[in-house]
């Protein structure tokens, strides 16, 4: 087995410093992630938050969290205020791509120049989302962007970043709000950023519907859009569809034909 990285060890610290067999969530405070780092003889972090950050979004939980897991379920961590988290055992929902969906073509309306100069697989994303309208035609309904990567904090969970976000109105006039996870690469979509996505949304736009979105690349071309709902406390997939952007040379009058029938 690889040896485990520090902040591995530190979750670890933490995490069998608070289970206790049966429960099902329980929390930690920031300064813990200080006191293990000292009690372990670890170099602190210089941001202590990147730790339980990391186990959110980017890294796997160490082998005694996943262990102590039920069959079907699986530990997340959350924000639970300023300066707080919180475990919690959820039933497992992965968010993937179906490999079986069919691919629907879109007129790739992404400026050359813009193309050129991407950045990052996430940006990459969430310019060509924006440039090819991809919201407007995924929810039916007329949206724009209103800010990128919006920072703020929400009552009982703390700092929230929400990649992009956007407002939007249907042809009977109801006003939603989007929230966009992006993810590229090899990332995987994260059931809890999508979570607090739905809170931010609910607690600074109660006038409007939340409709949040997480989209991946499945390759440089198409994207997997996601329409998630808050189900009962755990995220789930409402919508999948998957886009591949091409020049409009490509789609044929048979494409056009099987989008009609659909």
């Amino acid at each position: 087995m690889k040896p485990q990285n520090r902040y591995g060890q530190i979750l670890e610290h933490l995490f069998k410093k608070h289970f206790e067999k049966g429960k099902d969530t329980f929390e930690f405070e920031r300064r813990e992630l200080e006191e293990a780092c000292h009690l372990l003889g670890i170099e602190r972090p210089r941001n202590l938050g990147d730790i339980p950050y990391s186990f959110r979004y980017r890294s796997d939980f160490p082998t005694v969290v996943q262990k102590a897991a039920p069959k079907g379920s699986e530990w997340i961590i959350e924000g639970a205020g300023k300066g707080r988290y919180r475990f919690r055992l959820v039933r497992v929902a992965k968010i993937e791509p179906r490999p079986d969906l069919a691919v629907i073509k879109i007129p790739d309306a992404t400026p050359e120049i813009v193309t050129c100069y991407f950045f990052s697989d996430e940006q990459a994303l969430l310019a060509k989302i924006r440039y090819n309208r991809l919201i407007d035609i995924f929810l039916g309904i007329t949206a724009y962007s209103l800010q990128n990567h919006l920072r703020t904090t929400v009552k009982g969970i703390g700092q929230v970043e929400v990649d992009e976000i956007y407002v939007g109105v249907n042809r009977g006039g109801s006003q939603f709000i989007v929230p966009i996870q992006a993810k590229g690469g090899k990332d995987a979509i994260s059931a809890v950023q999508a979570a607090q996505d739905i809170a931010m949304c609910r607690e600074k736009f109660p006038r409007l519907a939340c409709r949040p979105v997480s989209a991946q690349f499945l390759d440089e071309s198409r994207i997997a859009l996601f329409e998630l709902v808050d189900h009962s406390g755990e995220i789930r997939v409402r919508e999948e569809r998957h886009y591949a952007l091409v020049p409009s040379s490509e789609i044929s009058d048979s494409d056009l034909e099987f989008y009609f029938q659909g």
